[in-house]
């Protein structure tokens, strides 16, 4: 016996049964890792209202793990899934994506409007072959911080913080450099910036690995002396930013790297260590030469099996907007990826004191390789160097090698489903 409902369904089936019934706002669906202060969800009816009727944005919340994330979005789009409309996409997403055509080129007003006054270094994750791909919604970036009751003066270079480091651990005192050396993306994060602080590259194109021997070789160097050191915390082979930011709390550390939600953190959970909390740039590698921090974020893409891409770049651009970013500001303390809006309160509220700091980082911050292969690029990168101990900071020589052998491999890829 037919249900009701299907017959309604096939009644109406030329205006689209389960769609926007009726002639009601369209539905776009928006596949994204969920945020704890509610962003998310605030930004998303914030853009269906601001819409007056033409849609309404279903949030379709993702795993919390990044690479789960990634690979429940990989086989929607790989079988041609036209429910995605929208896609919250980490800064790593997009070439593979793009190469793959899952996700759809911005039109050239929408990629003005999504790209004015947004971050150089956000734009460029952004993009695939001087196409935009994404409506930059967020960024963030890495800042050191220091305990100001140990250290008089914040190092400007990771051998002036192990230096410091290692004397305070010869005086008794808490020492330890907090980092994310585990075998995941932070650590790829890791490397990255330090082989782009001593003046490298690990690609020079979306195919071709550029890796310098001398910046290499010093960035290995730090990672190498790092992890032999009596400044290395004893968990640095399984460190992720979450025991970093614990490591940094509980007192036993005088340094951290770690993303500017570790600030908040320690006002919340430690307020002894807080009252003592500096911050500074990300440190160098060569003295003298300014560093590149890591760059983070989300970009907002556009599934290239829509059937509402209008809608859908009108809302990505939503999304990406002025509003919507100091939303994600205020509730959940992430970086806005629009230059403009460090001097907004909300923005100086969230940071006091060192939003221009995290203006600056972001600014200077050396993107991860843009490459549909960066899946392979990355692992090849934490199977070469993982975990940090195996560096010998005395002959990093043959290393260097074997990480050019793996990245020549690995960029030959068109990334792993």
């Amino acid at each position: 016996m037919v249900g009701l409902a299907a017959i309604a369904c096939l009644a109406v089936v030329a205006t689209g049964c389960g769609d926007s019934g009726g002639g009601g706002p369209v539905t776009l669906n928006w596949f994204v890792a969920t945020q704890p202060g509610g962003t998310i969800q605030k930004v998303a009816k914030q853009c269906s209202d601001a819409s007056k009727g033409r849609y309404r944005i279903d949030v379709q919340l993702l795993p919390t793990d990044a690479s789960q994330q990634r690979e429940q979005l990989v086989r929607r789009l790989a079988a041609k899934d036209s429910t995605v409309d929208l896609i919250g996409m980490d800064v790593i997403w997009t070439a593979e994506f793009a190469n793959a055509e899952w996700i759809a080129p911005f039109p050239d007003s929408t990629a003005n409007e999504v790209t004015k006054d947004v971050f150089p270094s956000v734009v460029k994750t952004a993009s695939f072959e001087r196409n935009v791909y994404g409506a930059p919604f967020n960024s963030n970036t890495q800042l050191l911080w220091y305990r100001k009751d140990l250290v008089k003066k914040a190092p400007k270079t990771w051998d002036q913080m192990i230096s410091e480091a290692e004397k305070l651990a010869s005086q008794g005192k808490p020492h330890y450099i907090q980092v994310q050396a585990n075998k995941y993306e932070g650590f790829t994060v890791w490397a990255n910036a330090l082989i782009d602080s001593a003046g490298g590259s690990i690609l020079a194109a979306p195919t071709t690995v550029s890796l310098p021997e001398k910046p290499t070789e010093d960035a290995l160097t730090v990672m190498g002396t790092l992890a032999a050191s009596p400044a290395a915390a004893p968990n640095i082979s399984t460190s992720d930013e979450d025991t970093a930011r614990l490591g940094f709390e509980d007192g036993s550390s005088a340094f951290m790297v770690n993303y500017t939600f570790a600030y908040a953190s320690a006002e919340a959970n430690a307020p002894d260590v807080f009252k003592n909390m500096g911050f500074a740039r990300f440190p160098g590698v060569v003295a003298g030469k300014p560093s590149q921090p890591p760059l983070g974020g989300f970009n907002i893409g556009v599934g290239a099996y829509s059937e509402h891409q209008d809608l859908a770049f009108d809302a990505a651009a939503c999304i990406g907007g002025d509003k919507s970013e100091l939303t994600a500001t205020e509730l959940d303390g992430l970086p806005p990826s629009r230059e403009d809006l460090y001097t907004h309160k909300v923005v100086t509220k969230a940071y006091p004191g060192f939003a221009p700091l995290v203006k600056k980082s972001i600014d200077a911050a050396g993107p991860r390789p843009l490459t549909p292969a960066y899946q392979d690029v990355s692992l090849a990168i934490q199977d070469t160097l993982q975990p940090p101990d195996r560096i010998d900071p005395t002959d990093v020589t043959s290393l260097y090698d074997d990480l050019k052998s793996k990245l020549e491999d690995a960029v030959k890829g068109e990334g792993l489903f």
